[in-house]
């Protein structure tokens, strides 16, 4: 564990941190507006330790809450966890060879985690950001859904608290020092003179800047008009500027 925080520069583990305040604000909204819907506090606990995936966990308990099934609940989580199993693809080679790293690894797998893996090109400091990312957010999230679990009962309305809002300013917060100034990777890249490294960081840091820039922008737009979780699920449509083609490169937008 150690080894993994000494991999990652200052940089990046100042973003995991940002990223991990970002949803631990989520998850209290999330336990705060389960138990205030009329849920037992056990049950945002229990689902955020099994499930973590906040935006299937905020989907299965606005269907419960709203009068559904149970099996309606367990379909729209499923639909929404749909996605990692391309993410398991492309995060595969960090997870380690032996099978409860993996299995352990598909459990920590988040929209973050694999956001972390596929900005930065080095083996090593991949593996090292999935971990920290996915630990990090694992405990800050289970820790926040307590706390919001045990506030629920006495929060009336937990829309006016905001809380969902906080992962689109988050993702600003994450954006703007990149609006400024390039990345210490690609001018480690260029110091050393690998030209192509250089071209292609710079080419990544554009795409993370486009993707952040417009999740953030969907996000905050439309906090004010749909329920708490969704607008971080439609963040997720800045991932457009990450997708990698056929031959390993990263699609970049102008």
């Amino acid at each position: 564990m150690h080894s993994i925080w000494r991999t990652l520069d200052r940089g990046t583990l100042r973003d995991i941190a940002l990223v991990c305040l970002a949803d631990a604000m989520v998850g209290a909204a999330f336990g705060a507006i389960a138990v205030s819907g009329g849920l037992p506090p056990w049950v945002p606990v229990v689902m955020s330790l099994l499930v973590f995936a906040g935006g299937a966990q905020f989907a299965a308990v606005g269907v419960v809450l709203s009068g559904g099934a149970p099996i309606a609940a367990v379909a729209a989580g499923l639909v929404l966890n749909a996605r990692l199993l391309p993410f398991g693809f492309a995060v595969g080679n960090v997870l380690g060879g032996r099978w409860w790293t993996r299995l352990a690894g598909a459990h920590l797998m988040t929209d973050e985690a694999v956001a972390f893996v596929v900005r930065d090109g080095d083996p090593r400091r991949r593996h090292a950001a999935f971990w920290a990312c996915g630990l990090g957010l694992f405990v800050s999230w289970n820790a926040a859904v307590v706390l919001g679990a045990l506030a629920g009962r006495g929060i009336g309305d937990t829309a006016a608290l905001g809380l969902d809002a906080a992962f689109p300013a988050v993702l600003l917060a994450l954006v703007l020092p990149s609006l400024t100034g390039r990345s210490e990777r690609a001018e480690r890249a260029e110091r050393a003179e690998r030209a192509e490294r250089a071209e292609r960081a710079e080419r990544a840091e554009r795409n993370v800047r486009n993707a952040a820039l417009l999740g953030a922008a969907v996000a905050v737009a439309a906090t004010p008009f749909l329920p708490a979780g969704l607008p971080v699920l439609l963040a997720l449509t800045g991932l457009v500027f990450t997708v990698r083609t056929p031959t390993g490169s990263e699609v970049s937008c102008p």
